[in-house]
């Protein structure tokens, strides 16, 4: 049996001017969510068109996931930056790692 795994991880739109943080159990059918959710009204990251990942993080425990992920959304911009740029210097689109 395959343990499950709960992952944190942050999205942005297109000109990486916004970043969204978010946690999942399954990180390929939540970022083809926010992909089809681009432009609603109804979401926060679909306002904002949030789809493109630069960052993830895997927990094997939900409880260990969403507290990072409470922890990680009351950080500042700038922290969150330097963040992303520990695991993807470069800003590069992640999202073909889960397709």
């Amino acid at each position: 049996m395959q343990d499950k795994v709960y992952y944190v991880y942050i999205v942005t739109n297109p000109a990486k001017t916004v970043l969204y943080v978010g946690v999942t159990n399954d990180l390929h059918r939540r970022l083809k969510e926010h992909y089809e959710n681009r432009g609603s009204k109804k979401s926060f990251a679909g306002k904002y068109y949030c789809h493109r990942l630069l960052f993830y993080e895997g927990y094997e425990s939900a409880y260990d996931a969403i507290t990072r992920e409470k922890q990680v959304k009351k950080w500042s911009r700038k922290k969150k930056e330097e963040l992303i740029e520990k695991m993807n210097p470069d800003w590069n689109w992640l999202n073909q790692h889960f397709y």
